[in-house]
């Protein structure tokens, strides 16, 4: 029989379970002194060459770890680009700011000032009632 997992604890798991049941049907029909059947004898042998692989694995396995082979790159010189001549590129001309674009922007600190000099001008102005 051909074994093709690479780990046999689930084969034996199986074997073991099958040849309990056969056991435990034996013993039950026919009694403990009753001889084994061939299902139960051909399961014992099965399951006995199972623990024997297993263990034959290990010890192949501990006596000889050999590395794998691994795929070397090879580096490939690079060959050196010729720079490019670029054209020389014209000189802008600066141009005149607009009256807008030489404004200005106001600060953080200025707006926040600004801000808080209208939450004081709110505070301090007469509010009208509603009644008239």
């Amino acid at each position: 029989m051909p074994i093709r997992t690479a780990s046999l604890n689930p084969q034996i798991k199986k074997n073991g379970a099958v040849l309990h049941l056969a056991i435990a049907s034996r013993t039950q029909s026919q009694g403990a002194d009753a001889a084994p059947s061939e299902l139960e004898q051909t399961l014992r042998q099965e399951r006995r060459q199972l623990k024997e692989e297993k263990v034959q694995r290990a010890a192949k396995a501990a006596a000889a770890p050999a590395p794998k082979v691994k795929a070397v790159k090879i580096a490939k010189p690079k060959v050196a680009k010729e720079a490019k001549v670029k054209a020389p590129k014209e000189a802008k001309v600066a141009a005149p700011k607009d009256a807008k674009g030489a404004k200005a922007k106001p600060t953080r600190a200025e707006k926040l000032v600004k801000k808080a000099d209208a939450l004081e001008a709110a505070k301090k102005s007469a509010r009208k009632s509603a009644k008239t």
